[in-house]
């Protein structure tokens, strides 16, 4: 067998090699994007880390600051679909032979913009070298009500399925990083166009929903691969299927223009990732309140679809199937 065929994507990476490592109960056994740790009396310790590497998860000549925005937000999204409040975090950043002080200077500002954003506060990390592209890792720590840290796998089917602001943004913020002359085929005016590019740079994590979603959230996660794909995950997680309703998806002004100048970009809006909105799974009995709660916190909130019986994630149309090239994003 090659070294190609015997690869695992990124899922069977974690099974095979670390989820026997994750012995802990709050470790979920790697099937969700945050641990918890008890701590005895009062909040449960809520845990997060992701890496953004140059080339991959950020253009190499984005701004610092921005990049700096981006390490920080997407952990807090994680936080906030965990139902927690940040309480600090930590910094690793792999920095390349030929890397400048005035780049550190505008990834410093990013960080304290965000710190007096968000309430929260460095708490260290590391600094090392690499002969490689830069890579920043963000571990963040946050506190949640004791048991009421919603998981991927709490959802049963009946439950319906709410997402958090606007969905396909970022997606198609980056396929205009890639191809300018999109912004002339999509018919996009000059704000829709940088609205799309700072969704992509800079997403909004939901911090403000965070005590909603601890109340009333069975299932949640934050939307980092895809709609459809993330939701395949917490349908999998909650053993149970899901119908998503593709007209429902909420889509701003510029990402429904841009579908519709160009249909086949309705696939990139659902399964190509960087949304960081929340995935949310709440009881029918519960969603006039949930609804009511979400716009008192500020935060839109649109139903989408539900949890069903069965397996598997059947995405819909004005009630027909709907026929998708790609079901999520993969760094692998």
């Amino acid at each position: 067998m090659s070294r190609a065929e015997g690869r695992l994507d990124e899922a069977g990476l974690i099974a095979r090699f670390f989820r026997p490592l994750a012995a802990a109960p709050g470790a979920a056994l790697l099937s969700d994007d945050a641990a918890t740790i008890p701590t005895g009396d009062g909040p449960d310790l809520v845990v997060t880390t992701d890496a953004l590497v140059a080339g991959v998860h950020f253009f190499p000549d984005d701004p610092a600051d921005a990049v700096a925005r981006k390490a920080l937000r997407v952990n807090l999204s994680d936080l906030a679909a965990k139902g927690a409040r940040p309480a600090g975090y930590l910094v690793t950043l792999a920095l390349p032979e030929d890397w400048e002080t005035d780049w550190l200077d505008g990834f410093a500002e990013g960080l304290a913009a965000d710190q007096e954003e968000f309430v929260v506060s460095l708490l260290g990390g590391d600094t090392v070298r690499t002969p490689g592209p830069l890579m920043i890792s963000v571990t963040a720590l946050g506190f949640a009500q004791e048991g009421r840290t919603p998981r991927r796998g709490g959802g049963a089917p009946g439950q319906r399925l709410y997402v958090t602001g606007t969905i396909g943004d970022a997606a198609l913020g980056l396929r205009l990083r890639q191809d300018e002359r999109l912004a002339l085929k999509w018919d996009l005016r000059r704000d829709e166009r940088e609205h799309l590019l700072d969704r992509y740079l800079i997403p909004e994590p939901r911090l403000a929903l965070a005590g909603v979603v601890a109340a009333y959230a069975a299932a949640s996660m934050d939307l980092s691969d895809g709609l459809v794909g993330d939701l395949e995950k917490l349908a999998e997680a909650s053993r149970c299927g899901a119908i998503l309703e593709a007209d429902r998806v909420p889509l701003s002004r510029a990402a429904a223009r841009a579908i519709r100048a160009d249909p086949s970009s309705l696939t990139d809006a659902l399964t190509g990732g960087d949304d960081y909105e929340l995935l949310l799974a709440i009881h029918p009995d519960d969603v006039d309140a949930f609804e009511q709660e979400a716009r008192a916190a500020g935060v839109p909130v649109v139903d989408v679809g539900a949890l069903v019986e069965g397996a598997g994630v059947e995405v819909e149309s004005n009630g027909r199937p709907l026929a998708l090239e790609t079901r999520s994003f993969s760094h692998f």
